[in-house]
């Protein structure tokens, strides 16, 4: 049988080979570049179009425990991770080129896949995969409106600028860091004048027009800096900015606030401006940027920029594997489900793969119990409330407690993780969810 994959993102990639390595031959329908994006560059699958990093690989790190639930089902995302990655300390973070071309390299490596350009403007007949993303096309967005018979939500997501390492200022700019844990990042350092200057430049910019800004609700994690600005003096220096852990070699003193920039790319020439995502217009990004001690002459490889996020009300509309009530042959993946995070897009792309499978086969889908990551993830999209719903990316308070309670904050994550993987790897033995064959990245794909 013959099994639809619509988008060839991070879930869409992980979804079809899924699907292939359990005997089903896969179309994999990627609009680019028959139909371009306001995000995406290239025409390569699982091209990330924000921050080049996946995070801790630290277990007793909530990402680092969704990571090793998804190495364990043999996550594409991760290999290709592994082939194209860069110093970042303990997060995982990739020169995003190679990446991207990894992982194309490994879909269609795969026999199985056929990927097909051209863009879905309707719901497939038949077992289909739908992972189409926040920047999903209009006609596909009203076709997966009538069928869930709901306008769905939406917020705005930003994107920070990236730098050219020859550019900085290295009198000012120093490698550093937090408390010495690793020295990954580059650091501008402020004092109280420049940074007091600088939230002034920041409230005072013009961002570009759009539809009800006021109105938008962003994501938390990801709020623009202007925004963060706006909400107090304080905010970003006790956020992004914070100079705790850091030592201003020409002072040997914290600095009052600091900009952090981290290495976009293997030869460390490319910087992104940590936390810093905007809709500041272009002449004032370059114009209060500059500003920041070290980057007066600073090169912009990439401005900021900004771009509609779409989310669907998955506890309401959607089963708790997410399959709308008129199509339970259709499980909706990646970041149109309401996971917000590269990882947890492609983890939710693996459960819908396995999943689907197991529906062709007239099995039961399966969910991993709340004590995993994952498990603590699909929780959280069928049982948070549908009027309040927002985007979610991994954290312990996802999962469920321990039966005692512990104090010490290190313990009690290193005994959550250890549960989590116990609880996973007993899950899919359980389930027969082990896949013989990996992920293999052709070796011409990294050189």
């Amino acid at each position: 049988m013959t099994v639809t994959v619509v988008g060839g993102g991070l879930a869409g990639c992980e979804a079809a080979l899924q699907l292939a390595r359990r005997g089903h031959r896969v179309r994999l329908l990627e609009m680019r570049p028959v139909r371009g994006t306001n995000a995406h560059q290239t025409d390569d699958l699982g091209e990330l179009v924000c921050t080049n990093s996946f995070k801790s690989e630290d277990p007793s790190n909530a990402h680092g425990q969704l990571k090793r639930e998804m190495r364990s089902l043999g996550s594409v995302l991760l290999v290709s991770a592994d082939h194209s990655s860069v110093p970042a300390g303990s997060a995982l973070a990739v020169d995003r080129k190679l990446f991207s071309q990894a992982m194309t390299a490994a879909v269609e490596a795969e026999p199985k896949i056929e990927v097909v350009r051209e863009e879905c403007t309707t719901i497939p007949e038949g077992p289909t995969v739908l992972a189409t993303g926040p920047l999903t096309s209009d006609h596909l967005t009203e076709a997966v409106q009538a069928l869930l018979g709901d306008g769905g939500l939406a917020f705005f997501d930003a994107i920070a600028p990236i730098l050219h390492r020859d550019s900085l200022d290295e009198s000012i700019v120093f490698e550093a860091g937090r408390f010495d844990e690793d020295s990954d990042y580059l650091n501008c350092p402020m004092d109280r004048e420049e940074y007091e200057a600088f939230m002034g430049a920041l409230n005072s910019g013009e961002a570009h027009a759009g539809h009800d800004w006021d109105a938008v609700p962003y994501f938390e994690a990801c709020l623009p800096v202007e925004v963060m600005a706006s909400r107090g003096i304080d905010t970003a220096r006790f956020g992004p900015m914070k100079p705790i852990g850091l030592t201003d070699p020409r002072t040997g003193h914290r600095p009052w606030a600091v900009v952090q920039l981290r290495r976009e790319d293997r030869a460390g020439q490319m910087w992104n401006m940590v936390g810093f995502q905007t809709r500041l217009k272009i002449g004032e990004q370059k114009r209060i940027f500059t500003m920041i001690p070290g980057l007066a002459d600073a090169e912009f490889l990439r401005w900021g920029s900004i771009h509609r996020n779409s989310y669907l009300n998955f506890p309401e509309r959607l089963s708790a594997w997410g399959a709308p009530a008129g199509r339970p042959d259709v499980l909706f993946a990646g970041q149109l489900t309401g996971v917000e995070g590269y990882t947890e897009s492609a983890a939710s792309g693996i459960l819908a793969g396995i999943n689907l499978a197991r529906i062709i086969q007239g099995l039961d889908p399966v969910i991993p119990p709340p004590t995993t990551m994952i498990g603590g993830l699909f929780r959280y999209l069928r049982e948070a409330k549908p009027g309040h719903f927002q985007p979610m990316n991994s954290n312990w308070g996802l999962v469920e407690p321990l039966d005692r309670r512990v104090k010490d904050k290190t313990e009690k994550r290193r005994m959550l993780a250890e549960r989590a993987q116990k609880d996973f790897l007993g899950w899919m033995a359980e389930g027969d969810l082990a896949v013989a064959d990996p992920a293999m990245i052709p070796a011409s794909s990294t050189a």
